[in-house]
C-alpha cells in the first residue's frame, strides 16, 4: 500500500494534478467610482487546482500613477498582461507630458486579451481617474470584451456578489460610502466563498 493512499482520501493522480494546474488567482475583484474618483479591492487568495498556494497575494496592480488594474484568472497571465501596459502608459506620460487616460489603458488591456484570448486566462478591471474622464472603471473579460460601467465586480466569488452591489451602490456616492460599500460586499464575499481572503 502506498504512502499517498494514507493521506486522507488523496488520490494519485490528486497529487499530480496540483503539480500541472496553473497558479490561479481564485478571486473576487471589486471597483467602483464615487463622486471623485474610484475604489478597487481585491482579496488575496492564490490557488493551484484546490490547494492555497499563497494567502497573501496583491491582485491590485499599479498601472501608472492614476491608474490601477484588478486582477482574475491566471497570475501568470495577469501580470504579463499588466507589465505590458504599464510600460505603454510610462511611454504615454513621457510623449505627452501628462497622465495617461483610463481609456487608453483599458484599450490596450482590451487588444492584448483579445489578440491572445486563445491562449490567456486573463480577467482585468482597469479603475482609475483623468482630468478628461474623471473616475473610470472598464471591465475587460477572458475574451477581451470590454464594457465601462460605474461598478464592476469579477473573479470566481464575484457571482455571490451580484445582488448585494447592485442594490446597495447609487450615483454620486461619497468617497466614505464606496469604500464602506466595497468592504462590505468583500465581508460578504469572505462569508459565503472559502476560497477568499480579504486584501483592501
Amino acid at each position: 500500500m502506498s504512502l499517498i493512499s494514507h493521506c486522507g482520501g488523496l488520490q494519485e493522480n490528486s497529487v499530480h494534478d496540483l503539480e500541472k494546474d496553473e497558479v490561479s488567482t481564485g478571486t473576487t475583484i471589486v471597483a467602483a467610482t464615487y463622486d471623485g474618483g474610484v475604489i478597487v479591492g481585491a482579496d488575496s487568495r492564490t490557488t493551484t487546482g484546490s490547494y492555497i498556494a499563497n494567502r497573501v497575494t496583491d491582485k491590485l496592480t499599479k498601472v501608472c500613477d492614476n491608474i490601477f488594474c484588478c486582477r482574475s484568472g491566471s497570475a501568470a497571465d495577469t501580470q504579463a498582461i499588466t507589465d505590458i501596459v504599464s510600460y505603454y502608459m510610462d511611454l504615454s506620460s513621457i510623449q505627452m507630458g501628462e497622465p495617461p487616460l483610463v481609456r487608453a489603458a483599458a484599450t490596450i488591456f482590451r487588444n492584448l486579451i483579445y489578440e491572445n484570448r486563445h491562449q490567456l486566462t486573463a480577467g482585468i478591471i482597469v479603475a482609475g481617474w483623468d482630468k478628461k474622464f474623471g473616475g473610470q472603471v472598464y471591465a475587460v473579460n477572458v475574451s477581451g470584451t470590454i464594457v465601462q460601467q460605474n461598478i464592476s465586480i469579477g473573479g470566481s466569488g464575484s457571482s455571490y456578489l451580484y445582488g448585494y452591489m447592485d442594490s446597495q451602490y447609487k450615483d454620486g456616492m461619497t468617497q466614505e460610502e464606496c469604500e464602506n460599500l466595497v468592504l462590505n460586499g468583500k465581508y460578504h464575499t469572505i462569508v459565503l466563498n472559502l476560497f477568499t481572503i480579504l486584501l483592501f
